[in-house]
């Protein structure tokens, strides 16, 4: 601000009178009340006392200080003071001017550092070096004009007018990538936005808007006619298969019968006809369907039998619920059990063992009675004949203590000449070759033969003596 003479020379204190002790020439300032620095003459009369730059700067910057009256009592000391050189009381935000005391009044009236008011009248004091930049961003009664608008304000309406002004243009908020007008956003968003959400008119689901045309090619809930033109009205796209299959009365039809061999083929609507007209034919081509299947079946039963089979050579033949057969076999003469057919090797004899639980022949309700019987097989004719290999059969004890166990072995070696031993007929032997007292019922309960009411027999051909070709 601009000041007067008057007041910024209240900084300013003199004494009222000179002291008597002191010299004329002297002269002292009172800068502040704590303070009372001095300006001491040179030794001539003629000399001016100059204050400290210090001195000057803490006397113009510090505020009022206590006002000393009368000042200037003594012209000798006014000029003294007067002709004091110092620096501007800016001289702390830049300003570099420095000179007499007295004109210093004329220098702030033209610094730039010195606040003045601003000529806006906003109320403000601006140092004149800022005020331009004042007057032009910074000043509530500048004038200016929104930059999207174009319309003029002052500046404090400014402020508020630019967070708001509907010409703004802003970047859409589903990242769009479009900038549009504040006051056309709301309508961007709703009606023309690329990523707005849009429920699908005919499934209900929402997408995005890109995305929907896309959906509408595989959306199920289209709508879509019958491509065979029938009498229905529009089918959802999902349910057009199940329409043709089951329900389209013009989709052209194969007869029901058609894997037994019938090739008519018609409209929905007439099929009903032709399975009344050709229930015969129908039911003559349902029984060569069933001839067929029966003779699948079969020779799948023997492709089975023949992945079943033992090729090894060696039986192991597990009889379980033994208590229950043999007394089925006490109460019913003759009833015999056979194992499963087994080979001596994969080109070998075929062969069969049976067990009589009452026994058989010398044995009967005394013994158990085992026999080995060679039944036709599909390489007789490529076998030598008679049958010579030796066999022996092996009643395993099941001890919990293999040490101690103690097995029943019989064996025996083919007479050639006997004809249970020669080729087999189409029809085998009923009884076969074996042992009929092979174990006592007596010693079956001594040892462990029977666990669980199951029983193991091993019938063994040795393989040393296999003759095939």
């Amino acid at each position: 601000m601009v000041r007067s003479f008057a007041h910024w020379t209240k900084t300013l204190s003199f004494p009222a009178r000179i002291s008597p002790n002191k010299s004329s020439k002297e002269s002292v300032i009172n800068l502040h009340p704590t303070t009372s620095p001095t300006v001491t003459p040179t030794p001539s009369s003629n000399s001016i006392p100059v204050l400290k730059n210090n001195e000057i700067n803490t006397m113009m910057s510090s505020g009022p200080i206590q006002e000393v009256t009368p000042i200037y009592s003594d012209p000798e000391s006014e000029k003294a003071i007067m002709s004091s050189v110092v620096y501007c009381i800016h001289h702390k935000e830049g300003c570099k001017w420095s000179d007499e005391l007295r004109k210093l009044k004329a220098h702030l009236n033209t610094c730039k550092h010195d606040a003045i008011p601003c000529t806006s009248h906003c109320g403000a004091q601006i140092p004149r070096v800022l005020m331009e930049d004042h007057l032009k961003y910074t000043c509530p009664q500048r004038r200016a004009r929104c930059e999207f608008c174009s319309k003029e304000f002052t500046g404090h309406t400014l402020e508020n007018h630019i967070g708001s002004c509907g010409y703004e243009p802003m970047y859409c908020e589903n990242k769009c990538g479009m900038k549009i007008q504040r006051r056309h956003l709301s309508q961007h968003k709703n009606n023309e936005c690329s990523k707005r959400l849009l429920a699908c008119r005919y499934c209900s689901k929402e997408f995005v808007a890109d995305t929907l045309a896309a959906h509408h090619i595989k959306c199920g809930r289209v709508p879509v006619a019958c491509p065979n033109r029938c009498d229905s009205n529009l089918l959802a796209r999902e349910d057009l298969d199940l329409h043709l299959k089951d329900h389209c009365t013009v989709s052209v039809m194969s007869c029901n019968f058609k894997d037994a061999g019938c090739r008519f083929k018609g409209p929905r609507y007439s099929m009903e006809k032709h399975l009344e007209e050709n229930c015969q034919q129908h039911l003559t081509l349902m029984c060569s369907v069933v001839t067929k299947q029966q003779h699948q079946i079969s020779s799948l039963k023997s492709a089975l039998s023949r992945l079943s089979l033992n090729y090894s050579g060696t039986l192991i033949w597990k009889i379980s619920d033994f208590s229950s057969k043999m007394g089925e076999a006490k109460n019913k003469d003759g009833m015999e059990l056979v194992s499963p057919p087994f080979y001596t090797s994969q080109y070998g004899y075929k062969l069969q063992a049976s067990l009589f639980p009452n026994g058989n022949g010398a044995g009967e309700d005394t013994h158990i009675s085992v026999y080995i019987k060679i039944l036709p097989g599909e390489y007789d004719a490529l076998l030598r004949w008679p049958f010579s290999h030796s066999v022996s059969f092996t009643l395993f004890d099941q001890s919990s203590c293999p040490e101690k166990a103690c097995n029943i072995v019989e064996s025996f070696i083919p007479d050639p000449t006997w004809k249970n031993f020669q080729r087999p007929s189409k029809e085998p032997d009923s009884l076969g070759f074996g042992f009929p007292r092979f174990v006592s019922h007596e010693m079956l309960k001594k040892r462990h033969f029977m666990k669980d009411d199951t029983m193991f027999i091993r019938v063994k051909v040795d393989p040393s003596k296999i003759v095939a070709v």
